[in-house]
C-alpha cells in the first residue's frame, strides 16, 4: 500500500526548529504551502490538456524564425513579469489577444499555476461553458440547481476566462459579462482572460482582404462582449497581443 512521503525537514511536523543568537523557536516549514498549492491546483479546474502548462516548457519558435522568435520571446517575459509582480492594485488582470494557435491558453494556465503557487485561489474557465451554466442555473425550466457559476465568477480570487467572447452576442450575454467583469474590476479582484478576436486598439488587424480584393471587417472584441465590458478589460488589465506565428500546437509537437 502507497505511504505519504515524511518530509526530511521537519519529519512530517510541519513545524522546523530555528536557532538563533539567543533564542530557539519554530517557523512553519514550506512542505505545507507545497501541499496547499497542490490541493488548490486540483479545485483550480485546469483542463487535462492544460494541466502541466508551464513556462518552462512554453515553446518558442527556432533560431530558423528570428522575428517570431523574438516577439514570442517578449511575450513570454511580459506574462512571467505580470506573475512576478503579482498581486498588483494598478493593473489586477492579465489578458491575452491573438489568433488560435498562438499559445495563449497555455500562457494563460502557466500564470495561474505560478499565482496558485504563491497562495493565490484560482479558478479556470471556459466562457462559453461557464455562460451555458450560468444561464441553466437561472432557468426554472432546466431543473438546475447550478446557481453557483456566476458567484464563482464573481468571488473567485483568481478568475482565468479562456476564449472570451466564444459566444453569439445576445442582451443577455452582453449583460452578464459586462457584470462580471465591471464587479471584478471595481473589487480590484484579478482576470486573467484570453481571446480570439481582434481589437484595433491593441493592434489586432480588424480588416482583411477577401478573395475579391474587397475589405472584409472581422467581429471584434467590443462587438462581442460589448464596450462597456471591453473599456474595464483594459482599464484593469494588462494587454498582451500576441504575435502570428505558426499554430502553437505544430510548433510544439514538433519538439517530442
Amino acid at each position: 500500500m502507497a505511504t505519504d512521503t515524511v518530509c526530511p525537514k521537519c519529519g512530517g511536523t510541519g513545524f522546523i526548529i530555528v536557532e538563533g543568537a539567543h533564542v530557539t523557536g519554530a517557523k512553519r516549514c514550506d512542505c505545507g504551502s507545497k501541499g496547499r498549492a497542490g490541493r488548490m491546483e486540483e479545485r483550480a479546474q485546469i483542463p487535462p490538456l492544460y494541466r502541466n502548462a508551464s513556462f518552462e516548457n512554453f515553446v518558442v519558435p527556432g533560431p530558423d524564425n528570428p522575428i517570431a522568435r523574438r516577439d514570442l520571446t517578449n511575450v513570454l517575459l511580459t506574462v512571467k513579469n505580470y506573475v512576478r509582480d503579482f498581486p498588483t492594485d494598478a493593473r489586477p488582470g492579465l489578458l491575452l489577444i491573438g489568433e488560435p494557435g498562438t499559445g495563449k491558453t497555455h500562457l494563460a494556465v502557466a500564470a495561474m499555476r505560478r499565482v496558485i503557487e504563491k497562495g493565490f485561489e484560482c479558478q479556470f474557465c471556459d466562457y462559453q461553458n461557464l455562460l451555458d451554466r450560468i444561464r441553466s442555473g437561472y432557468d426554472p425550466s432546466s431543473n438546475s440547481s447550478d446557481k453557483e457559476a456566476y458567484r464563482v465568477a464573481l468571488d473567485t480570487e483568481v478568475l482565468v476566462l479562456d476564449d472570451l467572447g466564444a459566444h453569439r452576442v445576445t442582451d443577455w450575454v452582453e449583460d452578464t459579462v459586462t457584470s462580471i467583469v465591471t464587479w471584478r474590476c471595481n473589487q480590484r479582484k484579478p482576470l486573467i482572460a484570453t481571446t480570439n478576436l481582434p481589437d484595433g486598439e491593441a493592434g489586432s488587424p480588424v480588416v482583411e482582404k477577401s478573395v475579391l480584393g474587397k475589405p472584409e471587417y472581422r467581429i471584434t472584441l467590443a462587438e462581442r462582449i460589448g464596450a462597456r465590458a471591453r473599456s474595464r478589460l483594459f482599464e484593469m488589465c494588462t494587454v498582451i497581443r500576441m504575435p502570428l506565428v505558426e499554430d502553437y500546437r505544430l510548433r510544439k509537437a514538433r519538439t517530442f
